[in-house]
């Protein structure tokens, strides 16, 4: 499962405490009725090192006619795709993201000269194994030539299911501590959770730039990502 962006998740869990109006309200969506209770944060982060990198890539060729500005892009797009699947990506891992024909001009002076026609082709690739990403990379470049185009990679962890699970029970024992903390102060007995609110965000790793060297591939390091979940806890309160 690929989280990439924000999720949120609400529970809301019914309660009916009757309780001094001093104290701030919870309302019961269920009935409408107000309960005593604390609100608090809490937050929760797990870090792991990204399994999967995406890349845009393509080409880009500037032609004195369509067609020949087409076909020349079509050969360097279908060189960049097989060097792409002879490093080992899955031909289903890579998709077509954007192609265009326009006209390019020469806007100096008070003239407009046409230089010709400018055929772009933009595929975005998942390469799953994060350690050949730098030769896998290297090949494609090599097969586009000067045509080739790379307009950044994106780390993500692809498998975090495990890495939620753990940011969801420190977010909740964040949240717990600091209620029973403000319970304890206020001499007033911790009750039940009546409202949970969940935000989850996995923030990717972006990498804006792909330089290949002459006598060196290109260094490929994905450090670590983080998983964070943040829970909007209201408790109710006893006497």
């Amino acid at each position: 499962m690929r989280v990439v962006g924000l999720m949120g998740l609400a529970v809301v869990i019914a309660a009916c405490t009757t309780a001094p109006s001093a104290e701030p309200p919870v309302v019961n969506v269920s009935t409408g009725e107000q309960t005593t209770g604390i609100s608090v944060t809490g937050s929760g982060e797990v870090t792991g090192t990204p399994d999967t990198l995406t890349v845009d890539l393509g080409v880009s060729v500037l032609g004195d006619t369509v067609s020949e500005a087409a076909a020349t892009a079509a050969g360097h797009a279908e060189a960049v795709i097989a060097a792409l699947t002879d490093g080992g990506v899955d031909r289903a891992d890579i998709t077509t993201t954007n192609y265009t024909i326009s006209p390019e001009y020469d806007w100096r002076g008070n003239e407009q000269r046409l230089l010709g026609y400018r055929v772009m082709n933009t595929v975005q690739a998942t390469i799953r194994d994060i350690a050949a990403a730098g030769s896998i990379l290297d090949g494609a470049v090599a097969a586009g030539g000067d045509a080739t185009q790379v307009h950044g990679i994106v780390f993500e962890i692809e498998e975090d299911s495990e890495m939620l699970v753990n940011a969801r029970e420190a977010a909740w024992n964040d949240a717990l501590a600091k209620a029973r903390q403000l319970a304890d102060l206020s001499g007033q007995t911790l009750g039940l959770a009546v409202s949970i609110t969940e935000t989850v965000s996995t923030p990717p790793i972006i990498w804006d730039r792909a330089l290949v060297a002459e006598d060196t591939g290109t260094p490929i390091e994905p450090g670590t990502s983080a998983v964070t979940v943040v829970l909007q806890v209201q408790f109710a309160l006893g006497a």
